[in-house]
This record gives structure tokens, C-alpha cells and sequence, in this order.
């Protein structure tokens, strides 16, 4: 228990670090960070309960008014901005991308990884995100999902640094890959 809570914590943290490495912010208020590798790898490592749980506190912690995110932003008002769907979507996609790594044992880690990364830190988060961009921004499912696509490349290199980022942990430390504990 004090172990699950620790990782939680520590990746809730990592996402949190991840959020200092400079961002680009496009013209419609939504920026290109490095925290939704943070999300991927909540779900690779510690599955889907722990994964989400982290990504939650996470968001918890940035709608108490800490600065945790990209640009040193947080509060309530995070919620109500562009970014609001991909923030909600957050622990949902930590859960689908760990579930699929819990799941797909037959798989290699490494594939696993990024497969679950791709579908739950980029179908999963963007289909939240461009929901959210779509009501705040008042725009069609459409519009939002064109202006979605600027952010898939990078989104995809992410998902695939999440699955070797994943694998090299498990040579290296196999006991922390709580995804595929057995």
C-alpha cells in the first residue's frame, strides 16, 4: 500500500516536472508540452489504477491553485480554458493506456507500451480534448479536431519514448513495471 502510494505520488511529480521543459503554445490557447509523456508513462509503469490515481492527484493538485502545469499555470481557471477536455481526460487516458499494457502480456513491453500509449494518450485524450476545445472554443467536433492535429506528431514520439522508456525500466528494475506485475 505505502509503496502504491509512493509511485502514485512520484508520478504525479513527474508529470509535474515535466511541465518546466519549455512548451509552444499555438494561437487557439492549447500548448505543446511534454506532460501528456508524464500521463503515458502513468499508465505503462504503474497500470491502470495506479496510473490514473496519479494522473488525478495530478489534476487535483492543479485545481487547488498549485502552478504545475506548462507555462506555471494552475487553478480553476485551467478548467475552463482550451485545455480543459485534454486535463479532464488525463486520468482516463492513464487508465486505458495501462490497461492495455496489463492486458496485452503476449505482447512485448516495448509494443505494448506504445500501443497503449497511442490508444489511450492520443485516441483517448484527444477525444476529451477536442470535446473541450469544441465548447469553449465554440467550434464543431470537426473544427476542433482539425486544430487537434498539429499536436499528433509529437504525440506520437511520445507514445513511442513511453514504450522504450517503459522497457529499459523493466531490464533495469523489473519489480517497478507495475503493469505487468505479476
Amino acid at each position: 500500500m505505502e509503496r502504491s502510494i509512493t509511485l502514485v505520488a512520484l508520478f504525479a511529480a513527474l508529470t509535474a516536472a515535466l511541465g518546466l521543459l519549455p512548451n509552444l503554445t499555438l494561437g487557439f490557447g492549447v500548448p505543446i508540452t511534454a506532460q501528456t509523456l508524464g500521463v503515458m508513462l502513468a499508465g505503462t509503469v504503474l497500470g491502470a489504477k495506479r496510473g490514473a490515481l496519479s494522473s488525478l492527484l495530478f489534476i487535483m493538485l492543479v485545481a487547488l491553485g498549485l502552478p504545475l502545469l506548462s507555462g506555471g499555470r494552475g487553478g480553476l481557471g485551467v478548467f475552463t480554458s482550451p485545455t480543459a477536455g485534454f486535463l479532464i481526460g488525463w486520468p482516463i487516458a492513464s487508465f486505458v493506456t495501462g490497461l492495455f499494457v496489463e492486458k496485452t502480456r503476449g505482447l512485448s513491453l516495448t509494443v505494448s507500451g506504445i500501443l497503449g500509449s497511442v490508444l489511450g494518450g492520443v485516441v483517448v485524450l484527444y477525444a476529451a480534448g477536442i470535446i473541450g476545445m469544441s465548447i469553449v472554443l465554440d467550434k464543431t467536433i470537426l473544427q476542433a479536431t482539425w486544430l487537434t492535429t498539429a499536436f499528433i506528431p509529437g504525440d506520437i514520439v511520445k507514445a513511442v519514448l513511453a514504450g522504450f522508456i517503459t522497457q529499459g525500466l523493466a531490464k533495469a528494475r523489473p519489480q517497478s513495471v507495475l503493469s505487468r506485475a505479476k
